[in-house]
């Protein structure tokens, strides 16, 4: 079965979902990919442009059916810290070209030992957790459309 369009996790019919796939942060952003759903199905993912698929979105098939895409959980980092020593911080991880998950009072990025010393040595905290990896689209991705239909 191949996947003839992407739609955004609150834009699609709960009832025509048909499987799930369980995906990491790096495998969640393709355009032409090999998914293997929960039920054990393989889905050609084959898109005219690398998109970001996010946790909740629907891949359609050319059934019309559904596969949700479910975000696996990854080894990440939590950083805390004041305001300013977290703006410092979050300047340095933009300076590496870190993909980051902005929340209220912290930022969360993919496990890596070096960061997290650096982290620590700007005056941050660094709290383990696993869980679904979100990071920010970035400031070049706001013209990308995550709701692809496929054409001839």
């Amino acid at each position: 079965m191949r996947v003839v369009s992407v739609h955004s996790a609150e834009s699609w019919e709960k009832s025509r979902e048909r499987d799930r796939v369980l995906l990491d942060y790096h495998d969640r952003h393709r355009r032409r990919f090999v998914l293997q759903t929960e039920g054990g199905q393989d889905i050609l993912l084959d898109l005219p442009h690398a998109t970001h698929l996010r946790d909740g979105d629907g891949l359609e098939l050319e059934d019309g059916s559904i596969v949700r895409v479910c975000a696996k959980a990854e080894p990440l980092l939590e950083i805390r810290a004041p305001d300013e020593i977290l703006l410092r911080i979050a300047w340095h991880l933009g300076n590496r070209h870190l993909p980051v998950q902005i929340l209220p009072r912290s930022i969360r990025i993919l496990e890596d030992h070096v960061i997290a010393e650096m982290v620590k040595q700007l005056g941050g905290e660094i709290h383990r957790l696993g869980g679904a990896f979100d990071p920010e689209p970035g400031a070049y991705a706001a013209s990308e459309h995550t709701h692809v239909h496929e054409h001839g």
